[in-house]
């Protein structure tokens, strides 16, 4: 039977040192690993914030671009609409045509308002024409509702810049008919601009339905 020899200094000192090793290097080892994974993390993080900051950064681009060519399209359509008021101020320079347009104007006016007593307001050089299809205005609207109207030419004329029509009241002034050339170009302008986009600028691409 063998007893086992105690150790001496060297040999416990040697000892406890493995020991010491040992645990410093699996202390070590969790540390490193620790490190390695808030690295990771770090890398990972910035990874994302970078992809983030690309895709505003593209999509800010897109939206720059999408703007630039809204800006430049309206611009289209307002030197179109421009060139379009400063077209029917030269409408009234035909008698002819001109007559015959006042002429539809103040009858449908007349059939919008239904009045025994209309009042007709226009521009002051315009007053002869009105007058003069006034009669076959009157012939119309009895010939289509069996009732033969009055119409008063107002003194409070459309102003200077207005390019020509007529604005029209009835029932004692509580009902007004605007069939300016103006007031009619706004409704054309709010009821074709899909067509004139279209006419224009094509059909957009993002656009799946059509009516």
């Amino acid at each position: 039977m063998s007893t086992a020899r105690p150790l001496n200094d060297d040999e416990v000192f040697n000892e406890m040192k493995k020991m010491a090793d040992e645990e410093f290097n699996i202390e070590k080892a969790k540390i490193v690993r620790q490190e390695s994974l808030n690295i990771e993390g770090v890398f990972e993080r910035k990874i994302k914030q970078a992809e983030v900051q690309k895709r505003i950064a593209q999509s800010n681009h897109i939206n720059k671009a999408r703007l630039r060519i809204l800006q430049e399209r309206q611009q289209v359509l307002d030197d179109l609409f421009e060139t379009t008021d400063s077209r029917i101020h030269e409408v009234s320079k035909n008698r002819d045509q001109y007559s015959t347009l006042i002429q539809g104007l103040v009858l449908q006016g007349a059939y919008s308002l239904m009045d025994k007593e209309m009042t007709i307001k226009c521009r002051k050089q315009d007053v002869d024409v009105v007058n003069s299809v006034l009669e076959a205005v009157v012939d119309q609207y009895e010939g289509g509702l069996k009732s033969r109207p009055t119409f008063t030419v107002s003194d409070d004329y459309l102003p200077k810049s207005s390019a020509g029509g007529v604005i029209m009241t009835g029932l004692n002034g509580k009902i007004t008919v605007d069939n300016t050339l103006g007031a009619r170009l706004e409704i054309a302008k709010e009821e074709m601009l899909p067509q004139i986009r279209v006419a224009l600028f094509d059909h957009s691409p993002s656009r799946k339905f059509f009516n």
